[in-house]
């Protein structure tokens, strides 16, 4: 049984005409906002990307020979990682991306844990010459959570 709480919904209708009223006298502060959170979210995306799902790269590994970079720490890796990922942590991407020449003609798919870390190191490979790459979005999280296979070293 739903027990409604006409005070709070007195309060929050209130709190939404005061809103209301705030944007109708301050509409150009309110667009400046509007228009700032837009180009962050245009800028963000633009530097994070490609991102491709858990389907999306198991067929870029089955048709295209893609090349799985776990940017996570060792311990992390040893405790479950995708099969055939590289391990490359995050901290040694500069000094150690030398080990991925041979693959810069293939896609190349960085993982992190959420998908968020991901992003710096897809534009550190694009600047490196790299044409075909791409992030898990979600990361490890979102591939554990589709139940798909781990490998344990």
């Amino acid at each position: 049984m739903r027990v409604y709480n006409a005070g709070l919904s007195v309060w929050f209708e209130r709190k939404m005409q005061l809103f209301i009223e705030f944007i109708e006298k301050n509409w150009m502060l309110a667009l400046a906002w509007g228009a700032l959170v837009l180009a962050l979210y245009v800028y963000e995306s633009m530097k994070a990307g490609k991102s491709v799902g858990v389907q999306g790269l198991s067929d870029l590994v089955n048709r295209e020979q893609a090349v799985i970079l776990d940017i996570r720490d060792a311990n992390e890796f040893k405790q479950g990682h995708i099969i055939n990922a590289k391990n490359i942590p995050q901290r040694e991407i500069e000094t150690r991306v030398v080990e991925l020449a041979k693959s810069k003609d293939k896609p190349i798919v960085v993982v992190c844990k959420l998908g968020q870390s991901a992003s710096g190191v897809t534009k550190k490979l694009k600047a490196d010459g790299f044409s075909q790459v791409y992030k898990l979005s979600g990361g490890m999280t979102e591939w554990t959570a589709a139940n798909l296979p781990l490998v344990k070293s």
